[in-house]
Order: structure tokens, then sequence, then C-alpha cells
């Protein structure tokens, strides 16, 4: 077994998905005095109580709070041209606040709850997440077992191969997928062999990660606009609760003036989602993210909502997200072509194909401003709210 040792699983802060930066500006500029609450989760079996990590979990996380963004980190941030100077001058201050996280075990599980200022919390979330997710794997990941997931990557880039000739025909919107895995990846080492594998052998078709540290590190283009946090907040902002989609889309704009044009559609549901949609969102957007539900029926619905709208499908584009390998990536791809573009964020199944399961892993905003948050999504396992009143009423403003 690879034996556990001491070097930080947190290399830079700048290792976080983009959709964090990015909210993170948006909330800093709308909302800077909210206060929230994050909560992990665990949804798997692990195959040890995830609670015999709990020393080294502190230890990360104070290694992490003991971090701040380098000049050079910065000046990255910095030419990303939705990223404002006063973010990147706010970025150059900030460090995570020990005080604000708070680790324990229950029995044999580990409780993480991140609580204070919105936008000191906020970017808690990925951190926690592949810090418990490489732990875990520090334990269990032997050489023959990684063996095996650098010869899963390869069959991949093979499969891409062989698809070559079939996907250059195509037509006018090519196949294009990125990387989506921090969260939930086996090692950083992995990860970046992934990238560096794929960004050399498949770059007619792999455009990007959402890891902006291994996208600065490799000159590929940081993938990510928003997560659910964002617009679950937005419930807890002091417009009616039947508006926060709008409200927060309308943040959206604002902020960005058409940078990061992507909607995620499944806070309440894709059809709650596309009632608040109305043509001027969908000029003004361009295109959709998939994150629960049967993702052929949901880009359907897209199709046919742009041409309730009276607009060209084809010039939108559907970014599917959920639980993605590459040959479920090509069948939404082959299925939807010539009709709409589509591009497809893979995770798990590239920084984690290994033959020991990876752990599902979370943290949810729950809290915000005092009150709760939820999400109620397409997929009745991802609702997480521990206040079932609130989310009998968020069902019945929402028809859901």
């Amino acid at each position: 077994m690879i034996s556990q040792h001491e070097t930080p699983v947190v290399r830079s802060l700048l290792e976080n998905d983009l959709y964090k930066f990015t909210m993170w500006q948006a909330l800093l500029h709308s909302h800077p005095a909210a206060e929230a609450e994050y909560r992990f989760v665990c949804r798997s079996k692990p195959a040890f109580p995830l609670s015999e990590l709990l020393p080294a979990v502190e230890r990360e996380l104070d290694h992490l709070c003991g971090l701040s963004f380098t000049e050079d980190e910065l000046g990255y941030l910095r030419g990303l041209r939705f990223i404002k100077s006063d973010f990147a001058d706010f970025l150059s201050l900030f460090r995570f606040q020990r005080r604000f996280i708070h680790v324990e075990a229950v029995g044999p599980t580990l409780q993480i709850v991140a609580r204070g200022p919105l936008v000191h919390v906020m970017g808690f979330e990925i951190f926690v997440l592949y810090i418990v997710s490489e732990l875990y794997f520090r334990r269990l990941l032997s050489a023959d077992a990684l063996a095996v997931a650098k010869a899963r990557l390869e069959q991949k880039i093979d499969l891409l191969a062989a698809e070559r000739d079939a996907l250059s025909r195509r037509g006018e919107y090519p196949f294009v997928f990125f990387d989506f895995g921090l969260r939930r990846r086996c090692s950083a080492a992995f990860q970046e062999h992934v990238v560096e594998r794929l960004s050399s052998a498949a770059s007619a078709h792999f455009r990007g990660t959402s890891n902006v540290y291994l996208a600065k590190r490799f000159g590929l283009t940081p993938i990510g606009t928003m997560a659910h946090e964002y617009l679950q907040a937005y419930q807890a902002f002091g417009s009616r609760l039947r508006d926060f989609q709008k409200a927060a889309l309308e943040g959206w704009v604002q902020e960005f003036r058409g940078d990061l044009g992507i909607a995620l559609t499944d806070v309440v549901s894709m059809d709650a989602f596309l009632s608040d949609f109305d043509l001027y969102f969908a000029k003004l957007f361009d295109g959709l993210r998939h994150d629960s539900g049967d993702p052929v029926a949901w880009g359907e619905k897209a199709i046919s909502h742009y041409k309730r709208l009276r607009i060209e499908p084809s010039t939108r584009r559907l970014v599917f997200s959920d639980s993605l390998d590459l040959p479920r990536a090509l069948e939404l791809f082959r299925h939807f072509q010539g009709r709409v573009q589509t591009s497809f964020g893979i995770g798990t199944n590239l920084s984690n194909d290994t033959p020991i399961a990876p752990l599902n892993l979370v943290m949810k905003l729950v809290v915000c401003n005092g009150q709760p948050v939820a999400k109620l999504s397409d997929a009745p396992g991802k609702t997480l709210c521990e206040d079932q009143t609130y989310l009998a009423y968020l069902r019945q403003v929402f028809q859901r």
C-alpha cells in the first residue's frame, strides 16, 4: 500500500474549482455581509470509518488556513477577463479562518461544519472534499490499483482515437469535454497525470479543467460558471421565495455582463427553472447546465423551450455534468448533434477511476442569513435540507 506521509494535500489556494471564484466574486459584490453554514455529508459507505481520519483532517485544515495567494497566482487570476481588480485585491489579503470550520467524529463518520460570513466560508467546500478523498485513498490505493487507473485512462484515450473519424464528420460543433474531477480525486498526482495525458493525447476534444491550478500549470482553459449554492443563497436574500431564481440570474448578468453564460437549472427542478427562464434570460445566457435527472429528457425540454421562445437551439449550448463517463458523453453527443451545441464535464470517472469505489462526498450550503436553504433538484437522492418544514414550503411554492 502507498504509505501515509506528511505531504499536505492542499498545494495552493488556486487549486479550487473555477466556479468557486466566480460565485465568490459575485456574492462579495452583491451580499458581502451574508452569513452562511455549510455541512459535509458522505453519501456512500466507506471501506473504513471516516472518523479515523479526524486527526489528519484537522492537520490539513490547519495547513489550509496558513496559506495565502502568491503574486504569481493573483497575476493569473487578474488575467481572466471576468475577474475584477477589486476581487483580486480582496484575495491578496484573504486567508481562511480556522475558527469558522469545525470537525468532529460522530460515531463512524466525520461531521464537518463551516459557519460564518459567507465570503469567508464558501471557499472551504472543495478543499474539504478533496482533503477527505485524498486522505481516504492514501490508505487504500496500492501501486497495482494505480496502474489499473492509468490503464483505464489509456483506454479512454484509445476510445477517442477510435471515434476520431466518426466525430470529425459530425459537423460544425465538435465533441468537447472537460475535467471536473477535483473534488473527488484519488490524489493530486493522479489528477495531474490525467490532465497532462488528455491535453497531449486528446487535445482535439479535451478543452480544459475546472481545477484552476492545473489550468494555469498546463496552459488550459479554466472551466466553470455557477453551482447550486449561488442560487440557493438567493432563497435568503429578501426577494419572494418564488422569485429567487430570477433574482439570482439577474445578479449574475449584472456581475459578468455576458461572460460565464451557462446557467444551472436544477435547484428546484428543470420545470421550475424553465418557468423563470424567460426570453430575457434566454437571450442573455449562452446555455444551460445539467446536473440531475435524465439527461436526454432534460435536453429535449431545453430544446423545446428555446423553440417556444423562437430562439434557434443550435445557437445555444447544453453542458452535461452529472455522473458522466466518456461512453455516456459520446452517446449524449450523438443524440443531440445537429440540434444544439453540447459539451461534457466529466469528474470522478476521470480523476478517480480505480478498482476502489470512490466516495460520494458533498458539502452543501444549508443555512444562509439565519434561515434554511435547500435544493430539490431532479434527483430525489440529491436533496439536502435538515429543516423539513422549510423543504415542504419550498415544494409547495414551486409545486414540487
